[in-house]
């Protein structure tokens, strides 16, 4: 389960009324909440937030959580 599967488990977002809102299929919801390798866009994330009344900033950080900057060599 990716980020966003955790984050809407965990708020008991349903999952076919975010793709109805969003315009987003049923489908690709699922991929992006279940499939690490799917790639969520920017937009996606924006009308996903918006659907389920969400700061898009919030749901970027709860996503994103584990993303770090490399370690500089100077």
């Amino acid at each position: 389960m990716t980020e966003l599967g955790v984050y809407f488990t965990k708020r008991s977002i349903n999952r076919s009324d975010v793709a109805r809102k969003t315009g987003i299929n049923k489908t690709r919801i699922s991929d992006l909440s279940n499939n690490s390798k799917t790639k969520l866009r920017v937009e996606e994330l924006y009308l996903i937030a918006l659907a389920i009344e969400a700061e898009p900033c919030e749901l970027f950080k709860a996503i994103c959580k584990d993303l770090k900057l490399p370690k500089s060599k100077f």
